[in-house]
Protein backbone atom coordinates (compact mmCIF):
# COMPACT_ATOMS: atom_id res chain seq x y z
CA UNK A 1 0.00 0.00 0.00
CA UNK A 2 1.47 3.76 -1.09
CA UNK A 3 1.21 6.26 1.65
CA UNK A 4 0.87 8.68 -0.47
CA UNK A 5 -1.99 10.95 0.99
CA UNK A 6 -4.97 11.26 -1.95
CA UNK A 7 -5.62 14.40 -3.08
CA UNK A 8 -8.24 15.86 -1.02
CA UNK A 9 -9.88 17.26 -4.39
CA UNK A 10 -9.83 13.88 -6.30
CA UNK A 11 -11.43 12.28 -3.35
CA UNK A 12 -14.25 14.89 -3.17
CA UNK A 13 -15.30 15.11 -6.83
CA UNK A 14 -15.11 10.80 -7.06
CA UNK A 15 -16.91 10.92 -4.08
CA UNK A 16 -20.69 9.90 -4.68
CA UNK A 17 -21.57 10.10 -8.47
CA UNK A 18 -21.61 13.95 -9.91
CA UNK A 19 -22.60 12.50 -13.46
CA UNK A 20 -26.47 12.31 -11.11
CA UNK A 21 -26.21 16.49 -10.44
CA UNK A 22 -24.64 16.88 -13.71
CA UNK A 23 -27.74 15.28 -15.63
CA UNK A 24 -29.84 18.31 -14.54
CA UNK A 25 -27.16 20.76 -15.91
CA UNK A 26 -26.93 19.62 -19.51
CA UNK A 27 -29.22 22.48 -20.89
CA UNK A 28 -27.63 24.94 -19.64
CA UNK A 29 -24.43 23.78 -20.76
CA UNK A 30 -25.06 23.25 -24.45
CA UNK A 31 -26.82 26.84 -24.01
CA UNK A 32 -23.46 28.03 -22.42
CA UNK A 33 -21.25 27.06 -25.35
CA UNK A 34 -23.36 27.90 -28.19
CA UNK A 35 -22.76 31.45 -26.38
CA UNK A 36 -19.67 32.00 -25.89
CA UNK A 37 -19.36 30.99 -29.72
CA UNK A 38 -17.81 27.82 -30.16
CA UNK A 39 -16.98 26.66 -33.97
CA UNK A 40 -16.12 24.25 -36.26
CA UNK A 41 -12.06 23.31 -35.80
CA UNK A 42 -11.57 25.06 -32.91
CA UNK A 43 -9.18 23.39 -30.64
CA UNK A 44 -11.03 23.55 -26.97
CA UNK A 45 -9.34 21.97 -23.28
CA UNK A 46 -12.65 21.88 -20.87
CA UNK A 47 -11.14 21.82 -17.63
CA UNK A 48 -12.64 20.30 -14.48
CA UNK A 49 -14.76 19.18 -16.91
CA UNK A 50 -16.81 16.24 -15.24
CA UNK A 51 -18.54 14.15 -17.66
CA UNK A 52 -18.61 16.19 -20.30
CA UNK A 53 -22.11 19.00 -19.86
CA UNK A 54 -20.09 21.57 -21.57
CA UNK A 55 -17.22 19.08 -23.64
CA UNK A 56 -20.09 17.54 -25.87
CA UNK A 57 -21.95 20.48 -26.26
CA UNK A 58 -18.56 22.33 -28.01
CA UNK A 59 -17.62 18.72 -30.04
CA UNK A 60 -20.83 18.60 -31.51
CA UNK A 61 -20.26 22.07 -33.13
CA UNK A 62 -17.24 20.46 -34.44
CA UNK A 63 -14.54 21.87 -32.04
CA UNK A 64 -11.66 19.37 -31.40
CA UNK A 65 -11.97 19.27 -28.02
CA UNK A 66 -9.88 17.92 -24.80
CA UNK A 67 -11.32 17.21 -21.91
CA UNK A 68 -9.31 17.37 -18.66
CA UNK A 69 -10.50 16.32 -14.91
CA UNK A 70 -9.51 15.39 -11.30
CA UNK A 71 -11.97 12.77 -10.66
CA UNK A 72 -11.21 9.07 -12.69
CA UNK A 73 -15.01 8.19 -12.52
CA UNK A 74 -16.12 11.14 -14.06
CA UNK A 75 -13.16 10.56 -16.70
CA UNK A 76 -14.35 7.67 -17.42
CA UNK A 77 -18.19 8.81 -17.67
CA UNK A 78 -17.01 11.21 -20.11
CA UNK A 79 -15.26 8.93 -22.79
CA UNK A 80 -18.62 6.54 -22.16
CA UNK A 81 -20.95 9.77 -23.17
CA UNK A 82 -18.47 10.66 -25.90
CA UNK A 83 -18.87 7.34 -27.59
CA UNK A 84 -22.81 7.10 -27.12
CA UNK A 85 -22.62 10.01 -28.99
CA UNK A 86 -20.49 8.96 -31.72
CA UNK A 87 -17.95 12.44 -30.93
CA UNK A 88 -14.60 10.83 -31.88
CA UNK A 89 -13.85 14.67 -31.67
CA UNK A 90 -14.34 14.05 -27.65
CA UNK A 91 -11.76 12.59 -25.33
CA UNK A 92 -11.14 13.09 -21.59
CA UNK A 93 -8.41 12.30 -19.58
CA UNK A 94 -6.70 12.64 -15.61
CA UNK A 95 -5.75 16.23 -14.64
CA UNK A 96 -5.36 18.56 -11.78
CA UNK A 97 -5.91 22.01 -13.22
CA UNK A 98 -2.98 23.54 -10.77
CA UNK A 99 -0.70 21.64 -12.50
CA UNK A 100 -1.21 20.61 -16.62
CA UNK A 101 1.91 19.04 -17.03
CA UNK A 102 1.32 16.66 -20.16
CA UNK A 103 -0.33 19.36 -22.02
CA UNK A 104 2.02 21.52 -23.88
CA UNK A 105 2.13 25.48 -24.05
CA UNK A 106 -0.03 27.67 -26.38
CA UNK A 107 -1.99 24.69 -27.55
CA UNK A 108 -5.64 25.46 -27.27
CA UNK A 109 -7.96 28.27 -29.02
CA UNK A 110 -10.30 28.38 -26.19
CA UNK A 111 -9.81 27.29 -23.06
CA UNK A 112 -13.11 26.17 -20.82
CA UNK A 113 -13.92 25.89 -17.10
CA UNK A 114 -17.46 26.15 -15.75
CA UNK A 115 -17.62 25.40 -12.38
CA UNK A 116 -14.71 23.21 -12.91
CA UNK A 117 -11.12 25.03 -12.33
CA UNK A 118 -12.74 27.24 -9.36
CA UNK A 119 -12.40 24.23 -7.01
CA UNK A 120 -9.06 23.37 -7.73
CA UNK A 121 -6.42 24.22 -4.98
CA UNK A 122 -3.71 26.89 -5.42
CA UNK A 123 -5.78 29.27 -7.86
CA UNK A 124 -2.60 31.70 -9.06
CA UNK A 125 -1.31 28.32 -10.47
CA UNK A 126 -4.65 27.35 -12.05
CA UNK A 127 -4.83 30.87 -13.50
CA UNK A 128 -0.73 30.49 -14.99
CA UNK A 129 -1.55 26.45 -16.09
CA UNK A 130 -4.70 28.12 -18.05
CA UNK A 131 -3.08 30.81 -20.10
CA UNK A 132 0.39 28.75 -20.26
CA UNK A 133 -1.52 26.52 -22.15
CA UNK A 134 -3.89 29.04 -24.78
CA UNK A 135 -2.11 29.85 -27.50
CA UNK A 136 -1.40 34.07 -28.55
CA UNK A 137 -4.95 35.22 -29.88
CA UNK A 138 -6.95 32.46 -27.66
CA UNK A 139 -9.30 32.62 -25.18
CA UNK A 140 -10.35 31.45 -21.64
CA UNK A 141 -13.70 31.53 -20.41
CA UNK A 142 -14.56 30.84 -16.47
CA UNK A 143 -18.06 29.90 -14.88
CA UNK A 144 -17.77 30.54 -11.42
CA UNK A 145 -20.27 30.39 -8.32
CA UNK A 146 -20.39 33.74 -6.48
CA UNK A 147 -19.90 33.86 -2.78
CA UNK A 148 -22.93 34.67 -1.19
CA UNK A 149 -24.89 34.69 -3.97
CA UNK A 150 -28.71 33.88 -2.51
CA UNK A 151 -29.28 31.26 -5.45
CA UNK A 152 -29.32 27.67 -5.02
CA UNK A 153 -25.05 26.80 -5.17
CA UNK A 154 -23.72 29.36 -3.63
CA UNK A 155 -26.51 28.65 -0.85
CA UNK A 156 -25.89 25.07 -0.62
CA UNK A 157 -22.15 25.58 -0.15
CA UNK A 158 -22.68 27.87 2.18
CA UNK A 159 -25.33 25.64 4.41
CA UNK A 160 -23.18 22.83 3.37
CA UNK A 161 -19.98 24.22 5.24
CA UNK A 162 -21.65 25.62 8.40
CA UNK A 163 -22.02 22.14 9.30
CA UNK A 164 -18.56 20.83 8.47
CA UNK A 165 -15.49 21.07 10.43
CA UNK A 166 -13.38 24.06 9.38
CA UNK A 167 -10.86 23.96 6.66
CA UNK A 168 -6.80 22.92 7.09
CA UNK A 169 -4.66 26.25 7.73
CA UNK A 170 -4.05 27.69 4.11
CA UNK A 171 -7.37 26.17 2.16
CA UNK A 172 -8.22 28.95 -0.20
CA UNK A 173 -11.91 28.96 -1.05
CA UNK A 174 -13.02 28.26 -4.50
CA UNK A 175 -15.92 30.82 -4.12
CA UNK A 176 -12.90 33.75 -4.34
CA UNK A 177 -12.99 32.98 -7.92
CA UNK A 178 -17.00 34.50 -7.97
CA UNK A 179 -14.94 37.83 -6.87
CA UNK A 180 -13.65 40.08 -9.70
CA UNK A 181 -10.65 41.20 -8.02
CA UNK A 182 -8.81 37.83 -7.02
CA UNK A 183 -9.50 36.89 -10.40
CA UNK A 184 -8.02 40.22 -12.00
CA UNK A 185 -5.13 39.76 -9.82
CA UNK A 186 -4.80 35.81 -10.54
CA UNK A 187 -4.07 36.48 -13.83
CA UNK A 188 -2.75 39.70 -13.66
CA UNK A 189 0.19 37.14 -12.24
CA UNK A 190 -0.27 35.01 -14.87
CA UNK A 191 0.77 37.80 -17.59
CA UNK A 192 -2.87 38.74 -18.36
CA UNK A 193 -3.37 42.67 -17.89
CA UNK A 194 -7.01 43.73 -16.60
CA UNK A 195 -7.90 45.46 -19.45
CA UNK A 196 -8.35 41.60 -21.59
CA UNK A 197 -10.21 40.32 -18.93
CA UNK A 198 -14.35 41.08 -18.71
CA UNK A 199 -17.39 39.98 -16.73
CA UNK A 200 -20.60 39.33 -16.97
CA UNK A 201 -23.46 37.62 -14.58
CA UNK A 202 -25.77 34.61 -16.61
CA UNK A 203 -27.54 32.02 -15.29
CA UNK A 204 -27.55 28.19 -15.41
CA UNK A 205 -30.78 26.56 -15.01
CA UNK A 206 -30.67 23.02 -12.82
CA UNK A 207 -33.99 20.64 -14.07
CA UNK A 208 -34.65 17.89 -12.37
CA UNK A 209 -37.82 15.83 -12.84
CA UNK A 210 -38.76 15.39 -9.26
CA UNK A 211 -40.03 17.63 -6.55
CA UNK A 212 -37.40 19.59 -4.72
CA UNK A 213 -36.94 17.74 -1.77
CA UNK A 214 -36.45 14.29 -4.03
CA UNK A 215 -33.45 16.76 -5.96
CA UNK A 216 -32.37 17.32 -2.39
CA UNK A 217 -31.83 13.63 -1.79
CA UNK A 218 -29.80 13.49 -5.10
CA UNK A 219 -27.24 15.87 -3.47
CA UNK A 220 -27.14 14.23 -0.19
CA UNK A 221 -26.46 11.06 -1.92
CA UNK A 222 -23.83 11.93 -5.09
CA UNK A 223 -22.41 15.55 -4.42
CA UNK A 224 -19.32 15.26 -2.42
CA UNK A 225 -19.73 18.62 -1.17
CA UNK A 226 -22.87 17.66 0.00
CA UNK A 227 -22.57 13.99 1.29
CA UNK A 228 -19.13 15.33 3.66
CA UNK A 229 -21.83 17.90 5.33
CA UNK A 230 -24.40 14.98 6.22
CA UNK A 231 -21.64 12.98 7.48
CA UNK A 232 -20.54 16.03 9.57
CA UNK A 233 -24.14 16.67 10.53
CA UNK A 234 -24.62 13.53 11.24
CA UNK A 235 -21.83 12.86 13.89
CA UNK A 236 -23.80 15.95 15.35
CA UNK A 237 -27.34 14.78 15.73
CA UNK A 238 -27.95 17.71 12.96
CA UNK A 239 -28.51 15.45 9.67
CA UNK A 240 -32.25 16.51 9.87
CA UNK A 241 -31.55 20.17 10.30
CA UNK A 242 -29.47 20.36 7.76
CA UNK A 243 -32.31 18.15 5.46
CA UNK A 244 -34.86 20.89 6.53
CA UNK A 245 -32.11 23.78 5.30
CA UNK A 246 -31.82 22.39 1.90
CA UNK A 247 -35.23 21.67 1.65
CA UNK A 248 -36.52 24.81 2.27
CA UNK A 249 -33.66 26.25 -0.39
CA UNK A 250 -34.96 24.32 -2.95
CA UNK A 251 -38.82 24.59 -2.42
CA UNK A 252 -38.46 28.49 -2.28
CA UNK A 253 -35.82 28.63 -5.30
CA UNK A 254 -37.93 26.56 -7.73
CA UNK A 255 -39.98 28.06 -10.36
CA UNK A 256 -41.43 24.88 -11.92
CA UNK A 257 -45.38 23.55 -10.96
CA UNK A 258 -44.56 19.95 -12.06
CA UNK A 259 -41.34 19.44 -11.27
CA UNK A 260 -37.83 21.02 -9.97
CA UNK A 261 -35.76 24.02 -12.35
CA UNK A 262 -34.20 26.52 -10.11
CA UNK A 263 -31.82 28.91 -11.79
CA UNK A 264 -28.24 30.19 -9.98
CA UNK A 265 -26.45 32.96 -11.05
CA UNK A 266 -22.56 32.70 -11.77
CA UNK A 267 -19.76 34.99 -12.88
CA UNK A 268 -18.82 34.47 -16.29
CA UNK A 269 -15.02 35.21 -17.17
CA UNK A 270 -13.44 35.97 -20.49
CA UNK A 271 -9.59 36.43 -20.32
CA UNK A 272 -8.35 37.61 -23.99
CA UNK A 273 -4.63 36.11 -24.65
Amino acid sequence: MSNVPMNPNKALWEKGDFTRIADTMRESGAALVQRIGVSKGLKVLDLGCGDGTTALPAAKLGADVLGVDIAQNLVEAGNRRAAEHGLANCRFQEGDASNLQQLPDRTFDLVVSVFGAMFAPKPSDVAREMVRVTRPGGRIVMGNWIPNDPTLVAQILKISSSYTPPPPEGFVSPMTWGVESNVIERFAGAGVPAEKISFTRDTFTFNFNGAPSAFVDEFRKYYGPTMNAFEAAQKNNRAADLQKELEDLFTSQNRSEVATSIPATFLCVTAAI
